[in-house]
């Protein structure tokens, strides 16, 4: 029975997994239709979102399923616990994805990016980017090393994310409502972005340690000593 459960426990990696990567795809696609005002690449994004939901909620059924049968304790526990919260995170990550294309496809033909801050953006975006795929990383590795890089990675999405607010509030400021819309909620979902992807990371450390402030340079998430 322990095989079997431990078995299950690599499947929910392996979807954890699986769900990153199709979002590091979608936030891939969605920065650059965003930076392009790419409407064709915008739609893949915006259809594809049904996948990774689907596949969310096919995880948290096998999260739930184990939970019923196996009823774990300990850090078990903690690890099919923390694998259904990393879900909400990562399928609300593929959201702001297709938000992100949403607004491409809004604003077509004309460019989504208002003027004054089209650099700004693209190093948002390659910046959710690098989160995403460190984040993948993580997950398939549990190498501890990469939650700081998520971290720092958020930190800059921070610091842009201010930037933006700074420029459409400045007396400088030449764009109409609608770009003064379109700027504060494209900055909004990049910047959520990193913070999910600080939320899931910060839970795999949590599995190793079980201090929600702690992080160590290898993370055993799904081999738990017996």
């Amino acid at each position: 029975m322990r095989e079997v459960f431990h078995q299950s426990l690599e499947d929910v990696q392996g979807r954890l997994v699986e769900i990153a990567e199709l979002v590091t795809i979608a936030i891939d696609k969605a920065t650059r239709a965003f930076g392009t005002s790419d409407v064709a690449l915008a739609e893949e994004v915006i259809e594809a979102d049904a996948v990774i939901d689907e596949k969310a909620v096919e995880l948290d059924e096998l999260a739930i399923e184990i939970l019923a049968r196996q009823q774990p304790v300990a850090r078990d526990l903690r690890i099919v616990v923390s694998a259904l919260r990393m879900s909400a995170s990562l399928e609300r990550m593929g959201d702001i994805a297709e938000h992100i294309a949403q607004l491409t496809r809004m604003r077509f033909p004309e460019r989504a990016i208002p003027k004054g801050l089209k650099s700004t953006f693209l190093k948002m975006g390659e910046l959710d980017v690098e989160a995403a795929r460190q984040l993948t990383e993580l997950l398939r590795t549990q190498d501890g090393d990469l939650i700081d890089e998520i971290r720092n990675a958020d930190d800059k999405l921070d610091e842009l994310h201010v930037s933006v607010f700074e420029k459409v509030l400045s007396d400088s400021w030449q764009g109409d409502p609608s770009a003064t819309v379109d700027a504060t909620l494209a900055s909004r979902y990049h910047e959520r972005f990193g913070d999910h992807a600080v939320s899931v990371a910060k839970k795999v450390a949590y599995l190793s340690t079980g201090d929600w402030t702690s992080s160590t340079d290898t993370i055993d998430v799904v081999a738990p000593s017996l």
